[in-house]
């Protein structure tokens, strides 16, 4: 029985150091480490097991990350999210991010289409 534990605990362990790594590599370094997401779809959730199980490690990986970490399951996909306050300047330059955005997309749709 112990060798299936400690078999069982590595699965666990290497979950969520993989969720980790994708967590990480979502976060955008002008954020400080702030507004972390994650979204996997049922192909992932498919290949890393129970949901009970993906779900743990995430808040897991999301602790380890200092995260105040939820997730919620979509239509099939798991989204994985960091619901920390988020200071002042971080939430300014953020906005700023977004609005520069729908600045951009609402230009490109007005030019004329060439067909």
């Amino acid at each position: 029985m112990p060798v299936t534990n400690e078999l069982a605990r590595r699965r666990y362990e290497k979950l969520v150091e993989r969720l980790g790594a994708l967590m990480r590599a979502a976060l955008k370094p002008e954020y400080q480490g702030y507004y972390g997401q994650l979204i996997l779809s049922g192909d992932d959730l498919a290949e890393m097991g129970e949901l009970k199980d993906v779900r743990r490690a995430a808040r897991e990986a999301g602790r380890r990350l200092g995260w105040k970490t939820t997730t919620h399951l979509v239509d099939g996909r798991l989204f994985v999210l960091d619901e920390r306050e988020v200071p002042e300047e971080i939430e300014r330059l953020a906005g700023d991010a977004a609005a520069a955005a729908m600045d951009r997309a609402w230009q490109e749709g007005r030019r004329p289409r060439l067909t």
